[in-house]
């Protein structure tokens, strides 16, 4: 008799809707949760978190190493970010839009409640790149700071290359380890089912029911504009420039998809994305580079998340935002958007940066903050989608090219 194999996606996606039947039933049980059943999810998402650095690390020097032209690799990187750049300001101009036409249904909030508002953080985008450059060698690794791994990865691969036959030995053992993180990965993720069950349900479990409290129209929104974000940005990226069916897309980008949403983590997911990507047809030299890079520096869901908070707490607080005011908004998201290493706070240390450009009372970010895990999950979904979109739309263009 055939033995039944169930793929991933449905594994992953069995267990986000038990995770959530499970978690509205034990609303009442919140402690049990934290205490008996999110500890599983942890281990499971440091494991995933464990692999990231050495299965990034590794497998951008075998890439480079494998690549015949080293131009390539920079031509690679500017589409990228390019790639990158024109998607977030879409998605800030997107939430701007929409919290602008849906103000009319955000309630009236009492910030004066708030005992003590959160310090603004002034970050510019120089600041950001800078960040990109690590200062030594072991603390990226140790902080999961892609976008400086991927440029150790880069400086190695280069040295490598230009040395040859000189230092072959040490381009098999890069070879191998690049190989032992791929089998550890794949031990990992057949702990996936469990690991999405433990990550969801204490969170549906203590968060369920404030969804339909006083925020249900900011997340309603923000929501709003992930859908339609994905739904047009995305599949008319794919479809135009990579020549590919959207539901194609959507369909394998569907475990990468679901585990970003159940794990609440752009990095966690980064694994799963890259064997999305390879079933897409993404050759492995592609993903390897563009997927770490769009972990860190692609945040188009923290672009339409921000945007949409600022709008929703000046209305909230009785403000009418003035054109500059809107323009303010729309550059503090997109710089706050792109990834940024050693800012204390993370997401709510940017909220309140922009915020401050616009002169938007910071009390604000202390209001949203309770319900800032239940949007993150969408965010962090939207995110980890839109890497893949490039990730494809890089693979179009470089279809040709057979030094990659």
């Amino acid at each position: 008799m055939k033995k039944l194999k169930i793929s991933l996606t449905w594994q992953i996606l069995i267990s986000l809707v038990l995770g959530v039947i499970a978690g509205i039933l034990m609303q009442d049980c919140v402690e049990f949760t934290q205490t008996y059943i999110k500890p599983f999810g942890t281990i499971f998402l440091n494991l995933l978190k464990f692999i990231v650095v050495p299965l990034v690390l590794f497998s951008i020097i075998t890439s480079i190493i494998s690549m015949k032209n080293m131009s390539t690799l920079g031509r690679l990187g500017v589409r990228s970010l390019c790639y990158f750049m024109v998607t977030t300001v879409i998605a800030v101009t997107l939430g701007l839009t929409l919290s602008s036409l849906l103000s009319g249904y955000f309630p009236t909030i009492d910030l004066s409640t708030v005992e003590e508002a959160p310090e603004a953080v002034t970050i510019t985008l120089l600041d950001q790149i800078t960040n990109f450059f690590p200062k030594n060698a072991i603390d990226p690794m140790l902080n999961n700071a892609m976008m400086q791994v991927i440029v150790i990865a880069i400086a190695i691969g280069f040295s490598i290359v230009q040395l040859g036959e000189k230092v072959k030995p040490v381009a098999d053992f890069v070879a191998a380890c690049n190989e032992i993180s791929v089998t550890i990965l794949g031990y990992i993720l057949a702990l996936a089912p469990i690991g999405v069950f433990c990550l969801l349900c204490p969170v549906v479990a203590e968060n369920g029911a404030k969804i339909l409290g006083t925020f249900a129209s900011l997340i309603g929104v923000t929501y709003l504009g992930f859908v339609l974000h994905a739904v047009f940005v995305y599949s008319l990226a794919v479809w135009l420039f990579a020549k590919m069916n959207p539901l194609h897309f959507f369909k394998n980008e569907g475990p990468a998809m679901l585990f970003a949403y159940s794990s609440d983590s752009s990095l966690a997911t980064l694994p799963v994305n890259m064997r999305c990507a390879e079933s897409m047809g993404v050759r492995k030299s592609i993903s390897n580079f563009v997927l770490p890079m769009g972990a860190t520096i692609n945040m188009d869901g923290v672009a339409i998340y921000l945007s949409v908070t600022a709008v929703f707490i000046a209305t909230c607080s009785g403000m009418h935002l003035t054109f500059d005011q809107y323009v303010s908004i729309a550059l503090a998201s997109t710089v706050a958007s792109i990834g940024t290493p050693g800012i204390p706070g993370g997401a709510l240390a940017l909220m309140a940066m922009v915020f401050a450009s616009a002169g938007i009372p910071l009390e604000g970010v202390a209001i949203v903050a309770g319900i800032d895990r239940i949007v993150d999950m969408g965010r962090t979904t939207m995110s980890v989608t839109g890497d893949a979109s490039c990730a494809v739309v890089m693979e179009h263009l470089e279809r040709n090219n057979k030094d990659l």
